[in-house]
């Protein structure tokens, strides 16, 4: 218990090391009174210029990640003193996270807690992390508003947190679950007055610099580029091709090498095979409906908001870009949890129970012809969209906004 002590206190007594202040210091600049008076990085980037800000977020970043991976070296005794999983590593994050925040060597006035969070996180939840930073990247670029980017990439945290883990709040999850939830309203709440100046339409804009239509341009290609490539590939090669005409010849030759010389139901009737073809083939593709609807989330999220930083420049191309991508995100929407209810279906098909069955069936043909229907219509919008992609916005486009 006093390892585990002690290593909550230094994770606090890092994370509140003032970077900002001191490098800003070091340049004859005191922080507090240039700018908006935030010791992060976007501040001394503002102030200092680029270079200094992106070290800020360097090493802000790394102080919280490095007490979290420090106590991974700790033996498992000490992870055990605090009694719940993950206990100490969240631990040290929120000790980094609020020495950030509330640093003891400036009399508590810190920074807003999104580099360090940012590093704490990276090592909790290495997936929603990078989902979040995708969501930075694609707000700042398209609004260059920091503190919107950062509020945003917190709610991405979140959310991806939420769906990524079957029992979030169960015992093994709780702990790292709260972290994510409480951190990200205490970064928003240490932004309450930047929520205030954004309501009023005044918070500070980053310059707009190539550098940020690049980065926008490329999150919305590669976006649109991953959405329309992933359900070309799955809706109309690999699920016909590799489920639903592959696991029919599997069930009629076993056994065989690919049934590892097994026999499958050798005393079944070729309608029987046929079910069990279809069942296979349901198991196996049922699993996958999940995960493609995030990524597709996921893409639909990127590709929309870098569209809505677009959409006042001249040229009608952008309003009709945005409309063609926002429809495609709402079939995603509406087609999910149909998906989910039609996966359902294609086990109970096959109930015991024969009215159980004969209903299943019946839903299931008329959900599925949605489902796919939806599906197709998606990919042909997200199509669309990465077509018109290749009329993106320009220079003189931006110059005339």
């Amino acid at each position: 218990m006093t390892l585990a002590v002690l290593a909550l206190v230094g994770a606090y007594l890092i994370g509140a090391i003032p970077f900002g202040y001191l490098i800003a210091r070091a340049r004859g600049v005191d922080i507090f009174h240039a700018g908006s008076g935030n010791i992060g990085a976007t501040n001394v980037g503002r102030v200092l210029g680029r270079k200094f800000g992106i070290l800020v977020f360097v090493l802000d970043f790394a102080k919280g990640a490095v007490p979290v991976l420090l106590t991974r070296l700790l033996p498992q005794d000490v992870h055990d003193a605090l009694g719940l999983v993950d206990a100490l590593p969240v631990g040290a994050a929120l000790c980094a996270f609020l020495g950030h925040m509330f640093p003891v060597y400036l009399g508590f006035r810190g920074g807003k807690g999104v580099a360090t969070g940012a590093g704490t996180v990276f090592v909790l939840v290495p997936g929603p992390a990078v989902l979040a930073v995708l969501t930075w990247a694609s707000v700042v670029s398209a609004t260059r508003i920091v503190s919107l980017a950062s509020i945003a990439a917190a709610g991405m945290l979140c959310a991806a947190r939420l769906l990524s883990v079957s029992e979030r709040f169960g015992g093994d999850h709780v702990v790292v679950t709260a972290y994510c939830l409480v951190g990200s309203a205490l970064m928003i709440l240490k932004h309450r007055a930047n929520i205030v100046r954004l309501w009023n339409g005044s918070e500070n804009r980053l310059e707009d610099k190539p550098m940020l239509r690049t980065l926008a341009r490329a999150i919305h290609v590669l976006a649109l580029g991953t959405w329309f490539g992933s359900m070309v590939m799955f809706n109309f090669i690999v699920a016909p091709t590799q489920f639903f005409e592959a696991f029919p010849a599997v069930v009629e030759s076993a056994p065989s090498d690919r049934t590892a010389y097994l026999p499958l139901a050798p005393d079944a009737t070729e309608e029987q095979k046929k079910q069990l073809a279809t069942a296979l083939a349901g198991s196996a593709v049922g699993p996958v409906f999940p995960k493609f609807f995030k990524m597709q989330a996921v893409c639909a999220a990127l590709a929309l908001t870098t569209a809505l930083g677009w959409w006042r420049l001249p040229g009608r191309v952008h309003r009709w870009r945005l409309f063609i991508v926002l429809l495609a995100a709402a079939t995603v929407a509406v087609g999910w949890p149909i998906s989910t209810r039609v996966s359902e279906l294609r086990i109970e098909r096959f109930h015991p129970d024969p009215s159980v069955a004969d209903a299943a069936r019946a839903a299931f043909s008329y959900l599925h012809f949605i489902s796919l229907g939806l599906s197709v219509l998606a990919a042909a919008l997200a199509g669309i969209a990465l077509a018109m992609a290749a009329n993106m916005p320009d220079r003189s486009s931006h110059q005339a906004a």
